[in-house]
């Protein structure tokens, strides 16, 4: 992802065309950008004129010269669709702010849910509290979404759509979304609460209802979508910093998180500008990014980079990520590559991806004992080995 919770502050889109020849040679094949309509707040997710380009990040042909450089440089541009919400511009029944009069899409308040100051249908998902929550079962709401989002693709330029809050409407809706814009890649964020227990309420060892309801709604959107993993974040996390490796394998022998369940549909992450940057709402242990990333980059699923790890962190870290990227792209690791957990205890996590690469986190002594295998790539508390 190209962004944190501040990036707004800086002027944005000229920042990061000057950065697009370099991440072109990182090795990254998508290029994940914040909203980029006009919002009540800076960072975007509060949109009100969606089909107005000038926002904190720059203006529209800022915009739309970044875009035409990530594509001459081979990058997929990934819109960030805000559409759960949206802010009114006019108020309306019971003296809220639940009309859209003088912008495109003038929607009145049958556009906004019942249980959000509208007249339309009760909410298909969870509440995002303080703003109207779109009513997605009004026919006339999704055909005007379809058309802005075709207009995103076809117009504007953008390659693939990430759906912001997507537990905030039936994945139905996604599903028709997607299918009526046809972009080249989706990313639900299904943002779950994980199962918490015991006398210390610890995360639980079994997450399975939890990476479960992230697979249901990619299922929901006919497999259209994939989603970030949001279990395997948790758990990796978890186990990084109580070294408890025994996490990393499940019941079944396989990786705990949505990557053991629909590989090719996840998306791998360490943080983002939610869950890390300024907002830190739920951060993955600094100390222990690269173990974080060791993982991701070595296993199935599709790994996302944080833009704060890649370029605010140092020399030495950016290295040790790319050194990572390096791995797979040379050894043709990509989703659904077959990996195989060889220990998960207390004192190590180890694993064969594709009988191509080995690795290992934890301080316990272990490399693979077969010949022709060479150490790529090491670190505090990991190490990469790749087949000869």
């Amino acid at each position: 992802m190209a962004f944190n919770w501040e990036s707004h502050k800086k002027g944005w889109w000229c920042v990061l065309e000057a950065k697009v020849p370099e991440l072109a040679l990182f090795g990254f094949s998508s290029i994940w950008l914040p909203p980029v309509t006009e919002s009540l707040a800076p960072q975007g997710y509060l949109p009100r004129n969606l089909y107005c380009l000038d926002s904190a990040y720059g203006s529209e042909r800022e915009l739309r010269g970044l875009l035409k450089k990530l594509k001459e440089h081979g990058l997929r541009p990934i819109a960030d669709i805000v559409v759960n919400h949206r802010v009114g511009s006019a108020k309306g029944a019971g003296d809220k702010y639940n009309r859209y009069d003088g912008m495109p899409m003038p929607w009145d308040e049958k556009a906004v849910t019942s249980d959000t100051g509208g007249h339309g249908n009760p909410s298909t998902g969870a509440i995002f509290e303080g703003v109207p929550n779109i009513d997605h079962a009004q026919e006339f709401v999704r055909k005007d979404i379809i058309t802005w989002l075709r207009w995103l693709r076809k117009d504007v330029g953008f390659g693939g759509f990430r759906f912001d809050f997507a537990k905030g409407y039936k994945a139905d809706f996604v599903k028709e979304y997607i299918a009526g814009s046809k972009p080249e890649l989706s990313i639900g964020e299904y943002w779950d609460t994980c199962n918490y227990g015991g006398h210390d309420n610890a995360l639980a060892y079994n997450q399975d209802s939890h990476r479960q309801r992230i697979v249901d709604w990619i299922d929901g959107t006919g497999g259209l979508s994939a989603a970030f993993d949001f279990t395997t974040k948790a758990i990796l996390q978890e186990a990084v910093t109580k070294r408890e490796w025994w996490r990393l394998r499940d019941a079944q022998g396989k990786p705990p998180g949505v990557i053991g369940y629909w590989p090719s549909r996840a998306v791998t992450f360490i943080d983002n500008h939610d869950t890390g940057s300024t907002q830190a709402h739920w951060p993955f242990p600094g100390e222990h990014i690269m173990q974080g990333y060791a993982y991701i980059i070595t296993h199935p699923g599709q790994p996302s980079i944080f833009y704060d790890h890649l370029f605010e962190w140092g020399d030495q870290t950016r290295k040790s990520i790319l050194d990572l990227v390096s791995i797979r792209r040379r050894k043709n690791l990509h989703s659904r590559s077959p990996v195989k957990i060889l220990e998960a205890n207390s004192s190590i996590y180890a694993a064969m991806i594709e009988e191509k690469v080995c690795m290992k986190l934890g301080e316990g002594d272990w490399c693979p004992q077969e010949p022709n295998w060479s150490l790529a790539t090491s670190g505090q508390s990991y190490a990469v080995w790749e087949k000869v």
